[in-house]
């Protein structure tokens, strides 16, 4: 009896194909609604992340923080005591691009996209409990996070898995275009950069160079995996 061959995929390929189409699908949107109102959230959840990488930094190297603070207009601060000022500074920009990669991981190498994002909606509750944010931080964190909340209780393995992966290439992509227009564009603005070229010499534009070539080289670093995974 001559064995017939199937046409039919393994389900392993058929995965990994559709998750490099999904992942480039939400680049292309990114890119094409980069200026519309429906990325603000995203926008400002790497807003969120550049702010408690400073705060966590503040605290991890012996410091206190004092106050957090968001600006709907996509800024922010947090008034810090003590800590090393140098990864304090430096921890902004790099520690919401690797919080972008650390989710963006989660959704394309792991089955835990759920939990991933209950972790995140329970991390955004806690900020608002240990750091001492004004009232658009405390809003946005309440809201935001009970949304995530709600999509780890109820969202389907597939929606938990897109809403990962939006959250991670928004970071991946806003980070350098940030560092661009912060310290290079506007390089007179009193942005993280320049604070650590006054503090420890340097020029602001240097540090943004710096940290616009790690964001870029780790941005395309992942895509990369993506593209080349098995």
């Amino acid at each position: 009896m001559n064995e017939v061959k199937s046409e039919t995929q393994h389900p392993t390929v058929k995965s990994k194909q559709a998750t490099r189409l999904i992942t480039f699908a939400v680049i292309l949107a990114i890119i094409v609604g980069w200026h519309s109102s429906w990325l603000y959230p995203l926008k400002m959840l790497t807003v969120f992340f550049h702010e408690l990488s400073h705060a966590l930094m503040t605290v991890a190297t012996g410091g206190k923080v004092v106050s957090f603070e968001l600006d709907p207009r996509q800024g922010g601060a947090v008034m810090s005591a003590g800590g090393n000022r140098f990864w304090t500074l430096t921890a902004g920009y790099l520690g919401s691009l690797l919080w972008g990669v650390v989710l963006f991981w989660f959704a394309d190498r792991t089955r835990l996209d759920r939990y991933a994002t209950g972790a995140l909606a329970l991390l955004m509750t806690v900020v608002i409990l240990l750091f001492s944010p004004n009232q658009f931080a405390l809003i946005f964190c309440l809201i935001v996070g009970a949304i995530l909340a709600l999509l780890a209780i109820k969202g389907s393995h597939w929606l938990n898995d897109l809403v990962l992966r939006l959250i991670g290439v928004s970071c991946m992509m806003y980070v350098p275009l940030d560092i661009i227009s912060d310290t290079i564009v506007r390089s007179h603005l009193r942005s993280d950069a320049a604070m650590l070229a006054e503090e420890f010499g340097g020029a602001t534009i240097l540090w943004g160079l710096i940290w616009l070539a790690i964001s870029v080289v780790v941005g395309v670093w992942m895509l990369i995996k993506v593209w080349k995974s098995k």
